[in-house]
């Protein structure tokens, strides 16, 4: 792109000054000893100027919210299934899943990154450059297949609701997420592989570190491939296909609200329960993906933007764009506990019990009280009188 000497002047000393390169957008276009020419997209730069600014401070600030939150509520969701037999069944299996994959990314990934606006250089070492970038792309892959993994139960769970009995779903879903955990292991080696540190000149004269996804020899072919393989199977097609998901169950509801025999009998007052505590447990599902979408679709936009779009120009919006979609993906790994306490009546009695048991006025929620939706759920399972259709309905109660 072409631009005046002077320009490029200028922008040749902030070169220079590039340091914590915290994904591939903030990769320099350029090689460091490379003159200042009009093959150079020098608009798009990262120049490591912020770290004198105010997100020098934001960025640590925001990450220490994030680490305290994502510490308590994730640990809070695996500690209440671990603890509680009751809460063990499919969708909350693989909610724990989920949860223990943010929870390694936050104790393993948000201290190094949340240094990234505001130290000059890296100086954490090649093994720890290696292992975040790592840890964030295992995380990611744990996230967005346990998604479609809790969007599919919750699908069998509509289509087939006597599955959830006669099956060994809590075996099944068990090997589901061996599956998810170790597919999201092969899929992150490539970041190990070719994530590294390379040295650079600094404004004082003395030498640092960055910290990049690859090797500045393998730009841009590598990048551009990286960012969009990711988009592809992180995103796009995960996307794809919970929506596929979503629009069965939505049009399998809406037959089985057709089909329903005639209003206040009791068959028909079963199925309305079933079919409430279904939709229940699908729309804490749901908001966890549309958590996902709004917390990654600015990261996706400007990686592609960054690496397709040669000619775009590198300014204050996409510069305030980078690092506010750099930050929303860690937000990602912290919200899900929130959603859970918000949306789902059994989680927020547990989390009432566990995180506010020393103040007396939040005592009230005591999911052991024989008033408790959890006392009736035990009640109910244990009676031998019990019919098939109660059975089904205490089921798909799930979580909520």
């Amino acid at each position: 792109m072409p631009s005046d000497q002077s320009a490029g002047d200028s922008m040749a000393s902030g070169l220079l000054n590039t340091t914590n390169v915290s994904d591939p957008s903030e990769m320099v276009k350029c090689n460091q000893s490379a003159n200042i020419t009009e093959n150079c997209t020098m608009e798009k730069v990262f120049v490591q100027g912020i770290s004198h600014g105010p997100i020098a401070i934001l960025v640590p600030i925001l990450f220490g919210i994030i680490f305290i939150v994502g510490v308590i509520g994730n640990g809070t969701v695996i500690f209440t299934v671990a603890r509680n037999k009751v809460m063990r069944n499919v969708p909350n299996i693989l909610i724990v899943s989920l949860s223990l994959g943010d929870l390694l990314l936050i104790l393993v990934s948000v201290p190094f990154s949340a240094t990234i606006y505001t130290l000059k250089s890296w100086p954490y070492g090649e093994t720890i450059c290696k292992f975040n970038f790592y840890m964030q792309t295992m995380s990611l892959g744990v996230s967005v297949f346990t998604l479609i993994a809790l969007s599919a139960d919750r699908y069998m769970a509509i289509v087939d609701p006597m599955s959830k009995i006669t099956g060994k779903t809590i075996g099944k879903a068990m090997t589901v997420v061996g599956v998810i955990w170790a597919s999201s292991f092969l899929l992150a080696i490539p970041d190990w592989i070719f994530s590294s540190t390379s040295d650079f000149r600094m404004e004082d004269g003395n030498y640092g570190y960055m910290c990049t996804p690859y090797p500045l020899a393998l730009y841009p072919a590598y990048p551009k491939t990286q960012g969009l393989i990711r988009f592809v199977v992180f995103f796009a097609i995960p996307v794809v296909t919970i929506g596929f998901f979503y629009l069965m169950m939505a049009y399998i509801l809406i037959q089985s609200g057709q089909s329903m025999p005639c209003e206040g009998s009791k068959s028909a007052m079963n199925q309305q329960r079933q079919i409430a505590a279904r939709k229940k447990v699908a729309k804490v599902v749901l908001s966890f993906v549309f958590i996902f979408l709004i917390c990654w679709l600015p990261r996706h936009i400007y990686i592609l933007w960054f690496f397709y779009d040669e000619y775009g120009e590198y300014n204050d919006f996409w510069y305030g764009f980078q690092i506010f979609g750099f930050c929303l993906t860690f937000v990602n790994s912290c919200v899900n506990p929130l959603a859970l306490y918000f949306l789902s009546s059994q989680f927020r009695k547990f989390y009432n019990k566990y995180l506010f048991c020393c103040i007396p006025t939040v005592r009230v929620y005591n999911p052991l009280e024989p008033t408790s939706t959890m006392h009736n759920f035990n009640s109910t399972v244990r009676r031998a009188s019990s019919t098939t259709n109660t059975m089904v309905h205490s089921m798909s109660q799930s979580m909520c």
